[in-house]
């Protein structure tokens, strides 16, 4: 199974020279938590693309709050929006580990764990 990412329009991802960008490594690690739950069955990409567009649709009619446009949280949001619609994680569960993950220290990296 092959994911049809968009080249162009609301839902394509950030790209440069033809490469996916990510500023920062989460952003690669939900994008990647996105392509492999879906290859792997658990939804299929136009549902995902349509909660992605969604959540694109909502930031922008919000006046795009200040800073640079927030692609991944968007995409991450999205990820979220399809798992919990398909019963996979509740809302509660994902606002709740959501809130443990932004407590965590500034500069928490798994790796330094990984040991």
């Amino acid at each position: 199974m092959s994911t049809p990412l968009d080249i162009e329009g609301p839902a394509a991802p950030p790209r440069s020279n033809g490469e996916l960008v990510f500023a920062e490594p989460w952003e690669s690690r939900a994008f990647g938590l996105a392509v492999t739950l879906h290859e792997a069955g658990s939804f299929t990409w136009p549902e995902f693309r349509t909660a992605l567009i969604a959540r694109i649709t909502a930031w922008t009619a919000s006046g795009g709050p200040g800073g640079p446009y927030p692609y991944y949280r968007l995409w991450l949001g999205a990820l979220e929006d399809v798992l919990a619609g398909l019963g996979v994680v509740s809302t509660d569960e994902v606002i709740t580990r959501a809130r443990a993950l932004a407590q965590r220290a500034p500069g928490h990296d798994h790796r330094d764990h990984a040991r």
